[in-house]
């Protein structure tokens, strides 16, 4: 078992990554402060797993919320469900809620439990590739609405991030390509050698090689616990992690939540992201075509949907959280390896883009 830390004073957590971890009680009960535990779960994870977390956990009260999956039902109606359940088996405020699944049920159980009593404890155990490299670390919880991606949420830090590498096992894999977008961001915006790494042992991370995938696990979450201990509410550097995701967000509105995978969106948000770049003399030729390749070698799309017009993005990004002052801001690279959040790009030049694919 590997350990890092996000270091953030008295809000600081462990991460565990490892295999079998989810068999481990000691792992679990040094940061369970009270008898009562909610496991939050969805109805394809919870046949996998639950049962076996419950084994871990059986000396404690416990208390099974299954939810259903996927993006589609985050939102307030399903959350509501996490509300009735804790309310009506009567959990106090040392309660402690346990996020079983992958990003959606991480981000939804995070808010509820920043909101329960006005705060109670969670523990974050993510089962999908995404989940353990990206929405699982950081303390970004929430829920979507109807006229935009996470729009309603607070950060709230989990006691603890538990990764069993075992869980990847189970993914179809089209999730693991959608975790590996977020993988590549972290090359794309800190990290150039990582990026190096990536384009040798692509092929490797899509059949889960055991070692660099828990390599690759490590690096990335490394990387966004070091952003986040810099910048907990996103008020500066923590946006680069955005990298793609404007364009993104923005592609999982317009074709209804859950018809792509936030990690499909990313990946094509990405290669628009590395487009913009390119037009504004950032990037060359080369490096565009260095990271289009890479997106498109983890079976990802490298372009939006054909049937989306500059309006729809324009309308779209429009509500993004970046912008300010009615000013869209985007993740734009530097080079590659480094990132910046900027304001300072013509409008001819983000229209050309979202018209790149249009052709």
């Amino acid at each position: 078992m590997q350990q890092l830390n996000v270091e953030l004073g008295e809000r600081s957590y462990p991460i565990y990554i490892g295999s079998g971890l989810l068999g481990q009680p000691a792992l679990f009960t040094d940061h369970i402060h009270g008898r009562q535990v909610c496991i939050v779960t969805d109805d394809t994870v919870a046949p996998l797993y639950l049962e076996r977390l419950c084994a871990t956990l059986k000396d404690y009260q416990l208390l099974k919320v299954v939810l259903p999956t996927g993006e589609a039902f985050k939102n307030w109606a399903t959350l509501q469900q996490v509300f009735d359940a804790l309310l009506l088996n009567r959990h106090d405020r040392k309660t402690t809620l346990i996020a079983l699944g992958g990003g959606v049920i991480g981000d939804m159980t995070g808010f509820a439990a920043a909101c329960y009593q006005r705060g109670v404890d969670f523990i974050q155990v993510p089962t999908t590739l995404l989940s353990q490299v990206d929405s699982s670390v950081g303390g970004k919880t929430g829920i979507n609405h109807p006229a935009g991606k996470n729009m309603l949420g607070a950060f709230y830090q989990p006691q603890a991030v538990i990764i069993d590498t075992d869980s990847l096992k189970t993914l179809p894999a089209r999730e693991i390509s959608a975790g590996l977008a977020e993988i590549i961001k972290y090359g794309l915006i800190r990290d150039a050698d990582f990026l190096s790494w990536l384009e040798v042992n692509m092929a490797a991370l899509r059949c889960l090689d055991a070692a660099l995938i828990t390599e690759a696990i490590n690096r990335s979450c490394s990387i966004k616990a070091e952003v986040v201990a810099a910048d907990e509410r996103e008020g500066g550097v923590r946006a680069i992690l955005n990298l793609g995701h404007t364009f993104g967000h923005a592609i999982e509105a317009h074709q209804g939540y859950g018809q792509w995978l936030h990690g499909e969106a990313v990946g094509a948000g990405m290669v628009m992201a590395l487009d913009l770049s390119r037009r504004l003399g950032r990037l060359n030729d080369t490096d565009f075509e260095r990271g289009r390749s890479l997106i498109a070698a983890a079976g990802l799309p490298v372009s939006p949907p054909a049937e989306m017009t500059v309006e729809d993005f324009t309308e779209l990004m429009s509500v993004d959280k970046k912008v300010l002052d009615g000013k869209l801001r985007l993740v734009l690279l530097r080079q590659m390896g480094q990132a910046d959040v900027t304001a300072d790009f013509p409008l001819e030049s983000l229209n050309a883009t979202l018209n790149a694919w249009r052709q």
